[in-house]
């Protein structure tokens, strides 16, 4: 089976759909989100409403956990508190409800799904390859999807070597079938590896291969939502930049 992975929506409605309008042009089967569908963006209400109809997984990213308030937000940037604190006064209940389901971690699959790490599916960032090695270590599945650092990059372990990783390119397709992996899908509503362009994951369950997608969105029109809600203006410049 071929799943779609995407993570880090951020209430970017505009990235979420052109997102959705590529899954639905391939041949994914379901959809399975890694987490943070809200955050820095301005529409959280329609990203939940998409991931309700749409992912047949969704893990609790950080952000998810703030405007729940399970996570204190002096925890977060400036930026970042200010954005959970106007979504938790902007979003619906049933939005409020949806959210309140979800778990960073998702063990039942045949990869193991987690919002930041195996180490810690809330926090950590895995950047370096130091930290992916002691996540190979801790995790159960041989392959793990991973999200939260907006970084399209992966990890992977040969028997007997270290870990070893890189940051990775629309079109990059990874040969999973041996070895342990991290694969990490990029960012849907706010990249931050220098492309802009909403990323996801196209991931082939049955041949153990997965390959990297990028795709355009009306970036100003996410910006210009951010600037109406009167969100930190930062986070509306950034996005053209994808950081």
């Amino acid at each position: 089976m071929r799943v779609a992975v995407i993570s880090d929506i951020h209430g970017n409605r505009h990235a979420f759909e052109a997102v959705l309008d590529a899954i639905e042009r391939s041949q994914c089967r379901e959809l399975w989100c890694l987490g943070d569908l809200v955050g820095y963006g301005a529409e959280p209400d329609a990203c939940v409403e998409l991931a309700q109809r749409h992912a047949a997984i969704c893990l609790a990213g950080n952000h998810d956990l703030g405007v729940r308030g399970e996570i204190p937000l002096e925890r977060f940037s400036r930026g970042a508190a200010l954005a959970a604190r106007w979504t938790q006064e902007t979003i619906s209940a049933s939005t409020r409800e949806y959210l309140d389901g979800l778990a960073p971690a998702n063990l039942d699959e045949a990869v193991g799904l987690f919002h930041a790490s195996p180490r810690d599916p809330v926090w950590e960032y895995v950047l370096a390859s130091l930290q992916a090695e002691l996540c190979l270590d801790a995790q159960q599945h041989r392959v793990c999807l991973i999200g939260h650092s907006h970084v399209a990059l992966s990890f992977s372990r040969a028997a007997g070597a270290a870990a070893t990783g890189q940051t990775r390119d629309p079109g990059e397709e990874l040969d999973l079938t041996t070895g342990e992996w991290l694969v990490n899908p990029g960012s849907v509503g706010q990249p931050r590896d220098g492309d802009p362009r909403a990323a996801w994951l196209e991931l082939d369950l049955e041949c153990w291969s997965a390959a990297y997608r990028r795709v355009e969105y009306d970036v100003a029109g996410a910006a210009a939502a951010i600037r109406a809600a009167r969100l930190p203006d930062s986070l509306a410049e950034r996005l053209a930049f994808g950081q």
